[in-house]
């Protein structure tokens, strides 16, 4: 990924050591469990082993990693609805999955300077207000059907979505003990998947909800006709994007006059560190794994709306075929509050295996068969990366020390897998066809299972071997 040293802003941003947070208004050391408190008498300081109750702030930060996982997964919907608009190719029109998540490449190290300069709360509300301006670009592109403008509006609001992963997923992983912080990441990582699981639904049925006419109709419209079919078509997306703009500005008030903790930035941020990212292969492997993941599981559900629709899979109309998708992305959604759970009974890096290997093992099962055998072992998949993610992200920091921040922000890069690996699963879709072109999936997913039993050992575990 080149060069971690423009991460290293956000280490200004995250505490060098995983401690709870003192109570709201209270001051935490992070050397030392002791917390500055003050009084009508003055400042005093007192020891404590008692950890705070965070229910509230963690229940409002988590709706925004619903509100991400809703609008992430609409992308979904958006590809076989644009497709049929503009007579796009595979790989054309997963243009609009490169736009999404090239932002998150782009975007992080600012966000993580943003971070570090007015705060996670108040990076939370310039996030929700970015993706806001997103959404209601839809609008303007909608009306002059321009297949560009839709991405633009994608891109920002991917930005505003980057935002938010920066100043939350630190966040959320600081609001308890650090020794539950992959278990609590991964529950609120269940509400992300509670919305890409009514996305595809709500997506069907408001923007999907007319039958596109057939491609070779279209082809023979003239210039002037075919303009006006692509605006009628597009003026679907309309409606939604803009109630859910209007959701997003809300939503940024709502977090604004929210009394949430404060994090302080960490008292050894500024002093020169013996130490480099480099050196921590479990890091270096593990941006690997988050590229090869969120690459994968973008792919897949990128795809089975035309999956679903070919003749040997199920032959379903897009409205119908969308329906399903949501027992992809449910799947996921179901598997993350149960491995809240299993993550603190089994070592996470088995757990991991094990899924990565049930998961290509179905997406190879569906290549080889049809019907809706087919169709069933592919929706499968999604139970099974329910706790990639946030395993993945968990083995990826571990003991890395004040270097924490920066590993963070290297993953965080790292998404940007979704929107190089569909583009690539979009040139084989059109040279080999849709249906073999899942080989890439696993292929990411048998790199997933290296990681979890050889890769993502810390130096700790290395160096005992060695």
């Amino acid at each position: 990924m080149g060069s971690t040293e423009p991460v290293s802003d956000f280490m200004a941003s995250q505490p060098q050591h995983r401690q709870p947070l003192g109570n709201y208004g209270v001051k935490t050391k992070m050397a030392t469990r002791e917390v500055t408190t003050n009084s009508e008498a003055g400042s005093s300081t007192v020891a404590t082993s008692a950890t705070p109750n965070y229910s509230r702030p963690l229940a409002v930060v988590t709706t925004l990693f619903f509100m991400w996982g809703f609008l992430t997964c609409l992308n979904d919907i958006l590809v076989p609805h644009l497709k049929s608009i503009f007579d796009l190719s595979y790989a054309r029109v997963m243009l609009i999955q490169f736009a999404f998540f090239s932002a998150y490449f782009l975007f992080s190290i600012p966000w993580s300077r943003i971070v570090n300069k007015i705060g996670y709360q108040r990076t939370m509300m310039v996030g929700l207000l970015t993706m806001a301006c997103g959404a209601f670009l839809f609008l303007p592109a909608a009306s002059a059907a321009s297949y560009p403008l839709f991405l633009t509006a994608l891109l920002i609001l991917a930005a505003g979505i980057t935002g938010l992963q920066v100043a939350a997923n630190p966040y959320v992983d600081l609001l308890g003990k650090p020794e539950t912080a992959s278990s609590r990441l991964d529950l609120t990582q269940a509400f992300n998947a509670l919305g890409t699981t009514i996305a595809p639904k709500v997506g069907g049925l408001l923007i999907l909800s007319a039958a596109p006419m057939a491609m070779e109709q279209i082809r023979q419209l003239t210039p002037q006709a075919l303009q006006a079919y692509r605006v009628h078509e597009a003026a679907s997306v309309k409606m939604p994007y803009a109630v859910i703009g209007i959701a997003l500005v809300l939503l940024a008030i709502l977090i604004g006059t929210f009394s949430l903790p404060k994090i302080e930035t960490a008292e050894s941020a500024g002093r020169k560190i013996d130490d480099s990212t480099w050196k921590h292969p479990n890091l270096l492997f593990g941006a690997l794994g988050i590229f090869a993941y969120v690459g994968a599981e973008v792919s897949v559900g990128s795809f089975l709306v035309n999956y679903f629709g070919l003749p040997e899979i199920a032959n379903l109309s897009a409205k119908t075929a969308a329906g399903f998708v949501s027992f992809y992305w449910g799947g996921a959604m179901v598997g993350r509050f149960l491995g809240a759970g299993l993550l603190r009974r089994f070592r996470p890096g088995s757990l991991l295996a094990l899924c990565a290997t049930i998961a290509a093992v179905l997406i190879t099962a569906s290549m080889l068969l049809g019907g809706h055998t087919a169709m069933w072992t592919i929706l499968a998949v999604g139970l099974f990366n329910s706790i990639m993610f946030p395993t993945i992200f968990s083995l990826g920091v571990a003991e890395l020390g004040p270097l924490t921040g920066s590993g963070s922000g290297l993953l965080n890069m790292a998404i940007v897998g979704g929107a190089i690996l569909p583009v690539i699963q979009g040139v084989i879709a059109d040279h080999v066809g849709l249906h073999h072109a899942f080989v890439l999936p696993v292929i990411c997913y048998l790199y997933i299972l290296y990681y979890g039993l050889s890769g993502s050992k810390p130096n700790s575990e290395r160096h005992a071997r060695a």
